[in-house]
């Protein structure tokens, strides 16, 4: 937006901040700077102006590249004033610009990158995230402040921790690990034992790589037979349809040797 205002502001002819430039440029920063004029006692004004302020790099700051950023950075905080030097009416398209600098900086990006930031600070800031952090101060505060006889003290370090979890939540992590084929992995049979009493207190059957062997064997067994109660019966049935033939080659030769 800057460099497009850069482009339509600025001005066309050359000028000079210290001497007066006359010229029809609208965007020369005489002509668009302070003009004081004469009023008479009958309401009219002398058309030629007596009096300019002169103007300066602030009266249009479209006029260097570096001070159209920094407008524009004005412009989003809420000060307007960097553009209230030309009629509106007169420049359509300085009004456009205006819109949709109004609608798709202020009004989009702004709440997209508000909304975005939300989304990444509930990504971090969750319970795993916090309870990291807590062990994380309290290891350095075990490890640089505690006395040696502190860190001895049975009531602040217990042989034994119980821990309380949610029979619903527990359930649903369960099912979620099994699904993702993280519940098979025991390490040592004390822990094996341990997951096992768990699913039972849960109600869960537990599926586990044993199980899923068992079951895969037993499918293969009963496809095994079922494949050779099929080839039984196909042989059956070819040695009988070969036994028929032979009869039937035999009767034939018979009744050709009698005639």
């Amino acid at each position: 937006f800057a460099h497009a205002l850069y482009i339509l502001l600025s001005p066309k002819d050359n000028f000079s901040f210290e001497k007066y430039t006359n010229n029809n440029d609208p965007n020369n920063p005489w002509n668009i700077a302070t003009i004081y004029r004469q009023v008479f006692e009958n309401g009219t004004f002398d058309p030629n102006s007596y009096m300019i302020q002169q103007p300066d790099g602030n009266t249009n700051m479209f006029v260097n590249f570096r001070t159209a950023l920094f407008a524009m950075y004005l412009f989003l905080t809420g000060d307007s004033s960097v553009l209230t030097n030309w009629p509106y009416l007169d420049n359509p398209a300085l009004a456009i610009m205006i819109v949709l600098f109004s609608f798709l900086i202020v009004v989009y990006l702004m709440n997209l990158f508000i909304g975005l930031l939300n989304m990444a600070i509930e990504k971090d800031n969750n319970r795993v995230s916090y309870l990291i952090q807590k062990a994380e101060i309290l290891a350095e505060i075990e490890l640089f402040y505690l006395l040696p006889h502190q860190r001895r003290w049975s009531s602040w370090f217990p042989e034994v921790i119980h821990y309380h979890a949610n029979v619903d939540k527990t359930r649903e992590k369960i099912k979620e690990m099994m699904e993702k084929s993280d519940w098979n992995y025991w390490y040592t049979d004390e822990i094996r034992e341990m997951k096992i009493n768990l699913l039972k207190k849960l109600n869960i059957q537990p599926v586990d790589e044993t199980s899923l062997q068992e079951s895969l064997k037993k499918v293969q067994d009963k496809q095994e037979i079922s494949e050779k109660s099929i080839r039984q019966l196909l042989e059956e049935k070819q040695e009988k349809s070969e036994k028929s033939i032979h009869q039937l080659l035999a009767e034939i030769h018979k009744l050709q040797s009698k005639s």
